[in-house]
């Protein structure tokens, strides 16, 4: 089981198969197993990315790239924000940190303030990305359990693990259970970016690669012993 996580959802998780942006089954779901596993012992901190109301594939032919990238850091802070308020309908203090200053919606990111909101039974939502274009929820994700010293990083996926191809383009593609950072970087495997990848593989943290769909996966990933991670997904070391 590990002790400290930094759990990656993408903004489409959140809004599962519906057509509106929040479908509050799933999000009820995940956020059932946040809860256990935080019950357990484990301190868990968030990053969400903003997929469901914005991404940069969004942006018009011309749109400025810093301008398109910014409404993805907006994006982010709204889910944030009803994420916050799905974890207080059960009884969880959950606190959004951005690295930029949204008035006071969100606090600025503090490592000292995270880990302590963490060690007190709070969930810390990290939003806003890094604060600059060009960087990946993925990006931020590693910068932020890098600096909280995490045991691992769980990404949690629409698929269930890394495969050595596209599953969707290769019904041959095989599941791998494990793999290394460099391997992803050097097949340009994608599942993660190589930012995230390059700053992992540095920082020597080992990462979860895993299906949200997956029953439990969650509680899986963050509590299971090894022989029962890859039953749900791939882990990645260096």
């Amino acid at each position: 089981m590990f002790k400290r996580v930094v759990i990656k959802l993408s903004g489409e998780a959140l809004a599962g198969n519906r057509d509106g942006h929040f479908d509050d089954n799933v999000i009820d779901r995940i956020i059932g197993q946040i809860i256990e596993i935080m019950e357990k012992g484990v301190q868990v901190s968030l990053v969400v990315g903003g997929g469901n109301f914005w991404r940069g594939r969004d942006a018009k032919d011309g749109m400025d790239r810093v301008k398109a990238d910014q409404i993805g850091m907006m994006a982010t802070v709204m889910n944030a924000l009803y994420l916050t308020e799905a974890f207080r309908l059960q009884g969880v203090e959950a606190v959004i940190m951005t690295p930029l200053i949204v008035g006071v919606v969100t606090e600025q990111f503090s490592k000292s303030a995270a880990l302590k909101y963490m060690q007190n039974g709070a969930i810390v939502i990290f939003a806003g990305g890094t604060g600059h274009p060009f960087f990946s929820t993925d990006t931020i994700t590693a910068i932020r359990g890098a600096e909280l010293d995490c045991d691992a990083l769980l990404f949690a996926k629409n698929v269930d693990g890394v495969y050595d191809s596209d599953p969707r383009n290769n019904g041959k593609a095989r599941k791998l259970n494990n793999i290394t950072y460099r391997d992803i970087i050097t097949n340009d495997l994608k599942v993660i970016d190589i930012a995230a990848s390059s700053i992992l593989e540095e920082r020597k943290l080992q990462s979860v690669i895993f299906g949200l769909d997956e029953p439990g996966g969650i509680v899986t990933a963050a509590t299971g012993t090894p022989e029962e991670i890859v039953t749900i997904g791939t882990m990645v070391t260096v």
